[in-house]
């Protein structure tokens, strides 16, 4: 199986959604929150979680259902360089319900490697790999840090991604099957502490 998820990576990252993010009871008041200046040095990342692929889209811009073909194109070279056995036994794919991951073009495309795409239940973030493993372990990193060129930015992304790879800390994959039966047995309601 491989998911595969987008998010920004910005110059600053102040607090994650997970730390940001806070139950209140009906009629309380919202929490005061800062607004934050747009910044020029952010990037739209692609990432193909348990196959070591990552792709930046142009900068200013976020992902359109060319961008996505390409990427699974480019996916596709790098498992029959370095994951041959995944091609051979079929391919999974988990990703959204996005327009992009839906155009005409990317489903022929899938269709065309025989790849199969998983069901994704709306309104479920916590059902990605990269939302609930990759993206927090790699943004928990660049808080507080301040990056001021897209170059220094996305090196320090690589390199991040490159000591996941090497150190086998994402457990995503086989965390996804216990987060799927709590899904169901919950009928699709909110679950704490996945």
């Amino acid at each position: 199986m491989v998911a595969i998820d987008e998010t920004w990576i910005r110059d600053f990252e102040p607090e994650l959604k997970s730390q940001s993010s806070e139950w209140r009871g009906k009629g309380s008041s919202r929490p005061k929150k800062f607004k934050r200046a747009q910044s020029n040095v952010k990037q739209m990342m692609i990432f193909a979680y348990d196959c070591k692929v990552t792709d930046r889209v142009p900068s200013g811009t976020t992902v359109t259902a060319a961008d996505y073909r390409q990427f699974l194109q480019k996916l596709r070279r790098k498992m029959h360089a370095n994951r041959p056995d995944l091609l051979e036994n079929g391919v999974l794919i988990l990703h959204d319900n996005t327009r992009p991951h839906l155009g005409k073009d990317v489903r022929e495309l899938l269709d065309g490697y025989s790849w199969e795409v998983l069901t994704y239940p709306p309104y479920k973030p916590d059902m990605s790999p990269p939302e609930f493993d990759l993206f927090p372990k790699l943004k928990i990193n660049m808080l507080d840090v301040r990056f001021s060129t897209l170059e220094d930015l996305s090196a320090s992304v690589t390199r991040r991604v490159r000591q996941f790879n090497c150190s086998r800390d994402l457990t995503g994959i086989k965390d996804l099957p216990k987060r799927w039966d709590a899904v169901i047995r919950q009928k699709g309601d909110y679950t704490e502490g996945l």
